[in-house]
């Protein structure tokens, strides 16, 4: 990576935040390398006491400055910068990111039609370099400017790209993914206190079973499925709870969850009015 590029994060809160922290402890930029910008000057002088960054309430000077534009902004919120045409000649010729959730690339294309566009969709484990990451590549993105998207999330955890078809369902899953394990691993805790395990317990039970489960599907490559039967043995613990969650229409709830996430993540850049 030319390590004189330069990086601006525009709405720097708590994604823009992760995403400037990751940088700095990788060293894929340095801190005179990031300028970040917020809605309010407290708040700017926060960042640069905390990351020793530049930071700024003049999104277009950022723009300006920066080779790189990362926009971690709310749908709504994005929209109102994009649309200053001194905003999208800032951005001309220049990758642009954008995590604004149901935003599409073409959307963004309407604003910023000289840009290089990468739409990405992390999730909040980010903040603790425990992320997920999908991006979308729009129209005549280089792979040298995509494998420098790559490297800006990988600092906060995993990677992959995909076709922005499935931004919606990624946004369903990956972006919404973690709020609906928080409710598993909740729930798991509260079967444990039921049977009288201390909350706090529980809760480390539940969290760690959640958390190794996971780690055995991604570092075996076996399908939940046969990682499953291996817990289970002939008129067990563990077939007696499995059949009381399929009673329980377990996997048809979690799979309609995704679907309806998915649903209104494609409403989400809609202007208002208009959806």
């Amino acid at each position: 990576m030319d390590a004189a590029k330069k990086l601006a994060v525009i709405g720097c809160g708590t994604m823009g935040k992760a995403i400037v922290g990751g940088l700095l402890r990788a060293g894929t930029f340095g801190p005179d390398h990031i300028v970040a910008t917020t809605r309010r000057t407290g708040e700017a002088h926060n960042l640069q006491d905390d990351f020793g960054i530049s930071a700024t309430t003049d999104n277009l000077a950022a723009c300006r400055a920066a080779d790189v534009v990362v926009l971690t902004l709310k749908p709504q919120r994005l929209t109102k910068i994009v649309s200053d045409p001194q905003i999208a000649s800032a951005c001309a010729g220049k990758l642009v990111v954008s995590v604004a959730a149901g935003v599409s690339i073409p959307q963004l294309a309407t604003y910023l039609p000289k840009a290089d566009l990468i739409r990405a969709m992390p999730n909040t484990p980010c903040l603790i370099r425990a992320g997920m990451t999908v991006l979308a590549r729009g129209e005549g993105v280089a792979d040298t400017q995509v494998e420098l998207a790559e490297a800006i999330f990988r600092a906060v955890g995993d990677v992959l790209e995909l076709e922005e078809k499935h931004m919606d369902a990624v946004t369903g899953l990956n972006g919404s993914g973690p709020a609906f394990v928080y409710v598993v691993v909740e729930a798991l805790a509260d079967g444990g206190v039921m049977m009288g395990l201390p909350r706090d317990v529980a809760l480390r039970l539940a969290a760690r079973v959640c958390e190794g489960a996971a780690r055995m599907v991604l570092d075996t490559g076996f399908h939940p499925a046969a990682l499953k039967d291996q817990v289970t043995t002939p008129a067990g613990c563990t077939i007696a709870g499995l059949l009381t969650m399929e009673d329980g229409r377990i996997r048809s709830v979690l799979a309609r969850t995704i679907q309806e996430a998915t649903r209104v993540a494609g409403g989400l850049g809609d202007e208002p009015g208009k959806s």
